[in-house]
């Protein structure tokens, strides 16, 4: 057996070496015929099996070699890039497993009993509330699982007309910032904030890390907003890392931070929409490999997208603002120019040579 792997080897070698002396025209022919026998072999086998060796070597391939999609014809280039992301979540899922036992530990249902008896008792309770007396009663829970297992009450119409209330009349004031991730070839996790204006939908500021942490968010803040640039509001959600330090940071700027309700994403709303939009347009065609690739890919779609792309809710205009061009001469065609690596595209008149 391993006498016919090493005379194959040689073999192909040999044909590999003759091949620099073949002419051109031998050449295009031999391709000629290799490109109709595998078009025949696709007739006998329509949907050839792919195998794990097969994605790995095309998601390896990707990042060694810029023409790989052209001579790609198996399968889409959007199907190598779900590759990746089935093997991330594979990958991770792998590590959360091993030596653990599924999901968080199961609280006393006398606990759980407890607190939807003091929820329906005390309807001005919340999980603060609760937990505080569950304390004084001996029980160690956290409040964030008095939270979970709190039952769903109707949303307050009031405060959600209060809040909608607030967005629109201080529009010009507010900004919000968020997090979003996003998984590595080596399947390590990459994280990117960015402060965005709800006026005018504008990124402000954008930054990457692998290891977020509260001052590196409060530096951050600090290189956002320079001498008197610092607005009124500042929205943020739940997550931990938003903590004292930050709310100091805020404080010291003379900027009132809001922190959103629990579970509530949609009082974020704009960054939470941002957040789908550098997904859609860019991150699910893509896959990084280092944390300089995502700044440079992250730098060129947040220029286009403060300068060119066009939002509905800005009577159809960019958030630096894009002005008419109208056709110069009656000679004029309009040019297409890629961006973003070819993602995207604008476009503009231009003058016939």
């Amino acid at each position: 057996m391993m006498v016919v792997k090493l005379l194959s080897r040689v073999k192909s070698v040999v044909h590999t070496a003759i091949s620099l002396f073949k002419s051109r025209e031998d050449l295009i022919l031999e391709n000629l015929v290799l490109r109709q026998q595998v078009i025949i072999l696709k007739k006998i086998n329509p949907r050839p099996k792919i195998t794990r060796f097969d994605r790995v070597f095309w998601t390896w391939i990707r990042g060694r070699w810029s023409n790989w999609t052209d001579f790609l014809v198996i399968v889409k280039p959007e199907t190598v890039v779900k590759w990746h992301r089935r093997g991330f979540k594979l990958y991770w899922t792998a590590i959360s497993k091993n030596g653990k036992r599924k999901g968080r530990p199961r609280i006393n249902l006398e606990v759980s009993k407890l607190i939807k008896c003091m929820s329906k008792e005390n309807i001005n309770w919340g999980a603060p509330r609760i937990h505080a007396e569950l304390l004084k009663l001996g029980f160690g829970v956290s409040e964030r699982t008095v939270s979970r297992y709190l039952p769903k009450r109707e949303p307050d119409k009031t405060k959600i007309a209060n809040w909608k209330t607030f967005l629109k009349n201080h529009q010009n004031e507010i900004t919000a910032m968020d997090f979003f991730t996003v998984p590595t070839v080596n399947f390590k996790q990459l994280y990117g904030f960015f402060i965005i204006n709800h006026n005018r939908r504008k990124i402000i500021h954008f930054a990457v890390t692998y290891n977020p942490s509260s001052l590196w968010v409060s530096q951050q803040i600090r290189n956002a907003f320079p001498y008197d640039t610092a607005p009124k509001y500042l929205i943020f959600d739940r997550d931990t890392i938003f903590g004292k330090e930050i709310i100091k940071t805020l404080q010291s700027f003379k900027i009132c931070p809001v922190r959103t309700d629990y579970k509530s994403p949609w009082q974020n709303g704009i960054a939470e929409r941002w957040v789908g939009n550098v997904r859609r347009e860019l991150l699910d065609h893509v896959i990084i490999f280092s944390e300089k690739h995502l700044v440079r890919l992250l730098t060129s779609y947040i220029d286009y997208y403060n300068r060119y792309r066009c939002h509905c809710a800005l009577d159809k205009d960019s958030p630096k603002g894009r002005f008419v061009q109208l056709k110069p001469d009656s000679n004029s065609k309009v040019k297409s120019l890629c961006v973003v690596g070819g993602l995207h595209h604008r476009y503009q008149w231009k003058s016939a040579a």
